[in-house]
């Protein structure tokens, strides 16, 4: 029975294409949208996550996100030095200052000033340079994106300069940044430097980054920190979610993605359903002549079942096949999109919504294949 149900599948190649098609596109839209959406979140940690050497961030108590930071004090620095379990503490310089190139090219840039003596938070991965010359006079690290915005065409190269703020540094190295949601130049410089990029304030002094002493976790260090000085403290991992939730409660992106999704799972239950219909009511005579011949009403079911399995799978795994080149392409071609990627976990939240779609498109079948009357065979 297994082989003449899928025989009847194939019967009609364009209903059976059609109805591939549809999952596949399904398919498709729901694991690039989610996919999109999920690396559009984690870039808003970016930042964070790329500072490996500090567990604890530090920041004013208000503030919510990493873009929405308000300068501390100097004597902050030191009163969380004090706390106990803390093994070091440094600061941090945040900015946004407008780098000019001899060609006249401009961009708002995105300056990260680390401690002078520690250099915590040097960009790890670098493709061109080294980060150690940082403690030359007036150099920056810039990303290979930042770098390719401001040098359009051009190879990369050392010794370049650049104006910021009216401020001649020089770029000694090139680093391999992951992207984040604001796609400015980033820079890293020394704190002593990267403060002339500003305009004057009372402090400049954005975090402080520490780390626990030996047999102190970092979330516990957080809370000694928070309960000390009453700053806001919050370990690597949850300064990263802090910003997640920032963007999820905050922008529309959830609303936006979330319409499109939805719209990818209707659009593949009722273009399968529809399809997988009108191919079961042209073959209602063969599935009255199986009725007449003995075949029970659970095995029937079994068939169709089968049938938009067989559809299900076939589609699930062009569509997959297609998201997973899709990203693999725009990856190459866009330096925006670099670290798009289709997660595993994706892919399995969009089969499982595609076995439900799948479920959905099967009901009228079934139904109407339930209430077929064996006689119909004989009818003309």
């Amino acid at each position: 029975m297994n082989f003449v149900a899928l025989r009847m599948l194939t019967g009609d190649s364009g209903k059976y294409l059609g109805l591939v098609f549809a999952i596949a596109f399904s398919t498709f839209l729901l694991e690039n949208q989610t996919s999109i959406f999920a690396g559009i979140l984690k870039r808003t940690g970016a930042r964070i996550a790329d500072v490996t050497d500090a567990e604890v961030w530090v920041m004013d108590a208000d503030t919510q996100y990493f873009e929405e930071s308000k300068a501390l004090k100097d004597t902050d620095l030191t009163r969380v030095r004090g706390v106990p379990g803390v093994e070091w503490a440094v600061r941090l310089f945040k900015g946004m200052p407008v780098a000019r190139t001899d060609a006249g090219r401009f961009a708002q840039t995105s300056v990260l000033g680390l401690d002078d003596v520690t250099l915590v938070g040097v960009p790890r991965k670098m493709l061109l340079g080294s980060w150690e010359r940082l403690r030359e006079p007036d150099s920056i690290v810039v990303d290979k994106a930042g770098y390719e915005l401001l040098y359009p065409g051009e190879s990369l190269q050392l010794g370049r300069a650049l104006q910021l703020n009216d401020h001649l540094v020089r770029i000694v190295g090139i680093s391999d940044a992951s992207a984040t949601f604001i796609s400015f130049p980033l820079i890293h410089t020394r704190y002593s430097v990267a403060v002339n990029f500003q305009g004057l304030e009372r402090s400049q002094m954005g975090f402080v980054l520490a780390r626990p002493q030996a047999g102190i976790t970092p979330k516990e260090l957080a809370w000694r920190i928070a309960a000390h000085t009453g700053l806001r403290a919050r370990t690597s991992d949850e300064f990263v979610w802090d910003c997640i939730r920032y963007t999820l409660m905050h922008t529309g992106i959830p609303v936006n993605f979330g319409i499109t999704i939805a719209i990818a799972i209707l659009v593949g239950a009722v273009v399968a359903g529809q399809t997988f219909y009108l191919f079961t009511i042209e073959n209602l005579k063969q599935f009255a002549a199986l009725k007449a011949i003995g075949v029970t009403d659970a095995r029937l079911v079994g068939m169709i079942l089968l049938q938009a399995g067989m559809a299900g799978v076939i589609g699930f795994a062009l569509g997959t096949g297609l998201a997973a080149g899709f990203f693999d392409t725009i990856a190459h071609i866009f330096v925006a999109a670099r670290g798009m990627i289709l997660p595993w976990q994706n892919v399995a939240l969009s089969a499982v919504c595609i076995f439900f779609v799948v479920i959905a498109s099967s009901l009228l079948s079934i139904r109407r294949v339930l209430v077929l009357e064996p006689a119909a065979v004989f009818r003309a």
